[in-house]
């Protein structure tokens, strides 16, 4: 009960205090995702040096699972690769996944740090959502960012 705890504080710290908040200049893709489910919203930028994830920003509304996720989410990708920032997000879905087993969240702990602190989501069908929208956000804009990026080369 004790790690349960933990990981609820994880989450609340990062909803009142979140990191990388605020839409920022410059960007080369910006995305509008919204979970109709529950009406959490995300405006996500990502900003390219290259192949590599210089910067997010983000401004959002929504319950403390959906803005805490993308404020660990924003922790994990920066200074990454796009593609290592993407499997990020598989292993991040791979948790989402897991119904709550704690071996899962045991292997992925290292690679996702504060962002296992969700397993505890995924015994949860319809938070599962609120937890993976950033993400589906992120790899929208990279896409999208990468697209731009080939067309001014």
């Amino acid at each position: 009960m004790q790690l349960q705890s933990m990981y609820q504080d994880i989450i609340l710290d990062h909803y009142r205090n979140p990191h990388g908040r605020g839409l920022r200049d410059p960007y080369e893709a910006e995305v509008h995702h919204v979970n109709p489910t529950c009406g959490d919203e995300v405006t996500l930028r990502v900003h390219l040096e290259g192949d590599t994830i210089a910067d997010v920003s983000y401004e959002g509304m929504g319950c403390s699972i959906s803005q805490a996720s993308v404020s660990a989410m924003y922790d994990l990708v920066i200074g990454k690769d796009v593609t290592t920032a993407l499997g990020t997000g598989e292993q991040f879905m791979r948790l989402m996944q897991s119904k709550g087993d704690t071996a899962v969240a045991e292997e992925l702990e290292d690679d996702l740090e504060d962002a296992v602190a969700f397993a505890g989501v995924s015994k949860y069908p319809a938070r599962v959502k609120c937890a993976l929208m950033s993400w589906m956000a992120l790899k929208d804009a990279s896409a999208r960012a990468l697209s731009t990026s080939e067309e001014k080369s």
